[in-house]
């Protein structure tokens, strides 16, 4: 299997399937428990909501739990020179088309090694090399197999082919939303909800699977496989089954009765590493934890009785626990604190007064894309979603097609756009709606310098700052570039920090001590940007923010009205961080934050 530095966690997850399978086909038995590991690695780092090299760039791959030290080693060795000589010696001798087969569905390590040695495959496109060997019948023929398998095949290399990378969070969350709607039109249904990363509010989702509360499994099944955008079925239960939509994409269905939904919500929400802080914290009281409720044990721990709970407030105050959010069941404290009555009163979308990025239409000639939405909808929307304020942050003007005086002209004009706007339309708005500020994205050149001048600069009622260009750098000179980008008196907010794009580009490397004391010492605040390909920044980056004292802003980096609807998932980036309302500027009311801008 192919190793490169930059591996982003789906490609590192399948890295550590291949080695565990290499595992299992040399010696299964002797290996069992280095098989586990190399597993249950892959699962955590598949449902991480940080890209691994960034912890590791921060020294902390050691966090994640389900990575122990020697995998955290060998994962170091391989961000630092793009391979890992233990990686290679275990996968030595095995066909490294293999790997490539083991990504079909329902092709394990044993099937992928007999497919890929019996017909010799190999090449470049070896799922291709194997679909055209199923569309010829040949693999019907071969011993263990048969026609139902070769079909099964066929359809599982054409899923493979149109799967995508991992779901953004706001798109398996849509998909989600549709599913239960259509299933909550079965009186059958009592209540439904989304279970698994997706509840829990990752940035990336897998499959997206589905909770049914109901005395009537059948009926509720029957509903399921008869969504109107399905596909094809993939299984179909007794209180499971799971389907395909459109885009290759499964879901999957859960059914339980009342009295015992609250357990299956909970085990089923995860995460793996919550629920075995759970399990472990449950076998000390002389319990035992699963989806169908907590066992009561003898002293031989043998079970004397099954408790059941129809809420998950139930089951944790069972336990003498308060209920723990969703977002925080990750195994990083969060069972500790809730025991201790010390979880965070997580902040909420009610709490947001302002939307602190967003690109209006007026055309100040930048060198990135211009909003499509008139500064009028935007102030007329943000009063819609019961804001005070707004900040209108359009990128700055193109620095290499203008002069210095033209720079300055557009940011003029600008700014008596937005004098105009709080003179007429702002006092025109019935409801919450009180000011429009002034404000700029810039560009943080690759040497820290602005591309703004200092009287364009001074029309601004405060700056963002962020990287575009120039990657690449080396963590120490793109440290010194945000340093200095942030270190003039009119910048205000680092925005999407890491500069990544999710399942498109990895963040740029940073010492996030250095800007993070940076930060605090200068009064500077961090964006959590709630563009869905950047979600950023990312929530463990969040909560190291949030024990430091540092103020995050939310923003919804919108080129269009309607993309300020997006707030929410900004929001459950902070409530992952453990971050609290007070940790939020856009918390504050109007004149609070006149305040902390200067004003």
């Amino acid at each position: 299997m192919e190793m490169k530095k930059g591996m982003i966690n789906t490609e590192i997850a399948e890295l550590l399937r291949a080695v565990a399978a290499s595992y299992q086909l040399k010696d299964e038995k002797r290996n069992k428990f280095r098989i586990i590991a190399y597993e249950r690695a892959a699962d955590a780092v598949e449902h991480a909501s940080s890209e691994l090299k960034d912890l590791w760039d921060e020294g902390k791959l050691d966090d994640i739990p389900g990575v122990g030290k020697s995998i955290s080693d060998h994962l170091g060795e391989l961000f630092k020179s793009g391979k890992s000589k233990h990686f290679e010696e275990v996968m030595k001798d095995l066909p490294k088309s293999m790997f490539d087969l083991m990504m079909i569905p329902g092709v394990g390590a044993k099937r992928a090694y007999r497919l890929a040695t019996e017909f010799n495959i190999t090449g470049k496109n070896p799922i291709d090399a194997l679909k055209k060997l199923a569309m010829e019948g040949k693999i019907a023929g071969l011993e263990g197999f048969g026609e139902d398998l070769e079909k099964a095949i066929i359809s599982s290399i054409e899923e493979v082919k149109g799967r995508e990378f991992r779901l953004l969070l706001p798109y398996a969350m849509q998909i989600a939303n549709d599913i239960i709607t259509w299933m909550k039109k079965s009186k059958a249904v009592l209540k439904a909800d989304a279970l698994g990363s997706l509840r829990r509010h990752t940035s990336t989702v897998g499959d997206v699977d589905i909770a049914v509360s109901s005395n009537d499994p059948e009926a509720v099944i029957k509903h399921f496989t008869e969504f109107p955008n399905m596909t094809r079925i993939l299984e179909k239960g007794d209180r499971t089954a799971s389907i395909v939509i459109p885009g290759s994409k499964q879901v999957d269905l859960m059914v339980e009765k009342p009295e015992s939904y609250g357990s299956l919500l909970q085990h089923f929400t995860g995460s793996k590493h919550h629920n075995i802080a759970v399990r472990e914290y449950a076998l000390k009281k002389g319990y035992s934890v699963s989806d169908y409720g907590i066992n009561i044990l003898d002293k031989n721990k043998r079970r004397k009785e099954l408790k059941k709970f129809e809420s998950e407030e139930d089951f944790y105050k069972f336990l003498g626990m308060e209920w723990i959010p969703p977002e925080l069941r990750e195994g990083t404290g969060e069972v500790n604190a809730s025991l201790k009555n010390e979880l965070p009163d997580l902040v909420k979308l009610k709490d947001i007064k302002a939307d602190l990025q967003i690109h209006s239409d007026f055309d100040i000639e930048t060198s990135h894309d211009l909003g499509m939405s008139t500064m009028e909808e935007i102030v007329q929307m943000s009063n819609n979603l019961g804001y005070e304020y707004v900040a209108f942050t359009e990128h700055n003007p193109s620095h290499s097609r203008h002069t210095k005086s033209r720079i300055i002209d557009l940011l003029k004009a600008k700014k008596e756009r937005v004098d105009e706007i709080n003179l007429t339309v702002v006092k025109s708005v019935k409801g919450s709606f009180k000011k429009v500020f002034n404000s700029l994205e810039i560009d943080i050149l690759p040497d820290g310098s602005l591309p703004v001048p200092e009287e364009g600069l001074s029309y601004l009622d405060f700056a963002l700052v962020s990287v575009h260009s120039s990657f690449r750098l080396d963590r120490d000179k793109m440290t010194q570039r945000v340093l200095t980008g942030l270190n003039h008196p009119k910048v205000k907010i680092f925005a999407h920090p890491t500069a990544r794009l999710l399942n498109e580009r990895e963040g740029i490397e940073l010492d996030w001590e250095k800007i993070f004391d940076f930060c605090l010492k200068n009064n500077k605040w961090i964006e959590i940007n709630a563009d869905p390909k950047r979600l950023d920044l990312p929530d463990f980056l969040v909560r190291e923010a949030v024990k430091k004292g540092i103020k995050l802003t939310l923003g919804t980096d919108a080129h269009h009205k309607d993309m300020m609807n997006n707030m929410e998932f900004a929001v459950s980036v902070a409530r992952r961080g453990w971050a609290e309302k007070n940790d939020i500027i856009n918390t504050c009311g109007l004149i609070e934050f006149e305040k902390l801008v200067g004003m």
